[in-house]
C-alpha cells in the first residue's frame, strides 16, 4: 500500500505529464476543473493512468465527488483499503 505522500506524488506526476501542467500548480488544494482545467474527458485519461499505476480498479463512479487534488488522493487511499 502506498503512503499519502506517494499517492500525491503519483497524482502530481500523472497530471503534469498528461496535461503538461507545471508541477508547482498541482497542490492538494488545487481544484481540478477551475485551477487545473481538467474536464470530464481529461478525467477519463487520468483515471486510466492511475488504474495502471496503482493496480487498483477504478471507475468514473469512484471519482464522482472528486473536486480537488486532495479529494483524488483520498479516493485512491480509500480504494487501497486498510
Amino acid at each position: 500500500m502506498q503512503s499519502r505522500e506517494q499517492i500525491y506524488a503519483l497524482v502530481r506526476d500523472a497530471l503534469a505529464e498528461l496535461f503538461e501542467l507545471e508541477p508547482a500548480r498541482i497542490t492538494l488544494d488545487a481544484h481540478l476543473n477551475d485551477d487545473l482545467e481538467i474536464d470530464s474527458i481529461d478525467a477519463v485519461d487520468l483515471i486510466d493512468r492511475l488504474k495502471k499505476a496503482t493496480g487498483k480498479k477504478m471507475s468514473a463512479d469512484d471519482f464522482r465527488s472528486v473536486r480537488t487534488v486532495n479529494d483524488l488522493v483520498l479516493t485512491i487511499e480509500r480504494l487501497q483499503g486498510p
